[in-house]
């Protein structure tokens, strides 16, 4: 196999596929400030694994969907260390894109007074996402980073069954140029946040921007940090206000992504937007709590555990969730999920949060 071509990643077909930037995250939170010059600060809530589109990757998969990854990757030690990762996570790196000469981006997630600042050493990938995707399985649920050209992607993706669950991340030129929504075309789903929403389509407030949203998209999602989430279905007419899940914050790195991941994976449940909805807020919050980004994302049999140990944080609203895990608390309830696709591998993310990463248990 050359480095123009790779089989097809069939990991995902009944289940979701994460299409993007990948990066090896270095995640250090709990700073009491930002570092000065000539300054050095130790936190022990320090964490790392891989990032980006390896965030969704790893958090549907912890939810027990049968998950792929397609992303360019270097022939660099941190690539390897990368698709070692995502192997132990139960992820099918098939089409995962080898690119000469080229080393995979590392991030460091510097986080303090619950937000964080990001730092990034490397250059982007020089292969285009559609290029990577050439070849690639279309599954039930995709969630990508949209870029220039992945439209024609995106339509033969929605043709053929896959709802795609889009994200086009922060603009670094504050241009916020709103020809960029034309590339949401056939997507299913856009999952900004408010800051993101409001930019994007010229309102003042994210309700507002939720609903002028979902005139491009069937399902239109605005998350807004600590005050909860807003989710528009202009399909069904569904509206949802959903609260936050409130938490101690520890991480908020590459929560946007988490809470898109089980949003995505939920979508395969048949449950009601507000199920879903109040499923992704859950994982998001539970993993805001660790440090480490993705790396703190839950696991399916972890998620009525610790309802149990924060009641305050259920007050009923779960009971869908407690209902659908009772038989098998290993997975969410997903049509023909079935065995892991990766392999494992003995290399997991690492953190020093008050609870350790393991392996997952076979599926």
């Amino acid at each position: 196999m050359n480095d123009r071509q790779h089989p097809p990643a069939n990991g995902s077909a009944g289940g979701l596929l994460a299409a993007g930037g990948l990066f090896l995250d270095v995640v250090f939170a709990g700073l009491p400030g930002v570092p000065r010059l000539g300054e050095e600060q130790w936190t022990s809530d320090f964490g790392w694994g891989p990032g980006g589109i390896a965030n969704f990757a790893i958090a549907a998969s912890r939810l027990g969907c049968p998950t792929a990854i397609a992303a360019a990757v270097g022939h660099d030690p941190l690539s390897d260390l990368a698709r070692s990762v995502l192997a132990v996570e139960h992820i099918d790196t098939t089409a995962l894109r080898p690119v000469p000469g080229w080393q995979l981006p590392v991030t460091a997630g510097l986080g303090w007074e619950r937000d964080r600042a990001l730092v990034t050493g490397g250059v982007p990938a020089p292969v285009p996402l559609p290029d990577v995707l050439a070849g690639v399985d279309f599954p039930a649920v995709a969630t990508v980073h949209v870029e220039p050209g992945l439209g024609q992607w995106i339509s033969r993706a929605a043709a053929a069954g896959t709802k795609v669950f889009a994200d086009l991340g922060w603009d670094a030129t504050g241009a916020w140029d709103t020809a960029v929504l034309d590339d949401l075309a056939g997507c299913h789903a856009f999952l900004p946040n408010d800051l993101e929403a409001m930019a994007y389509t010229r309102t003042e407030t994210a309700r507002d921007a939720v609903h002028a949203l979902a005139d491009r998209v069937p399902l239109s999602v605005v998350t807004l940090g600590g005050r909860g989430v807003l989710a528009v279905d202009s399909s069904t007419g569904e509206e949802v206000v959903a609260p936050p899940v409130v938490v101690p914050v520890r991480d908020t790195t590459g929560a946007g992504d988490v809470f898109g991941a089980a949003l995505a994976t939920a979508t395969l449940t048949g449950w009601s937007l507000r199920e879903r909805v109040d499923l992704a807020a859950l994982v998001a919050a539970i993993c805001v709590s660790r440090p480490g980004g993705a790396a703190g994302a839950p696991r399916a049999d972890e998620l009525v555990p610790w309802l149990d140990a924060h009641p305050d944080a259920d007050g009923g609203r779960f009971g869908f969730l407690r209902d659908a895990l009772a038989g098998d608390p290993s997975r969410l309830p997903l049509p023909g999920a079935g065995a892991p696709t990766g392999s494992p591998a003995d290399v997991r993310p690492g953190s020093t949060s008050d609870r350790p990463l393991t392996t997952p248990t076979p599926r």
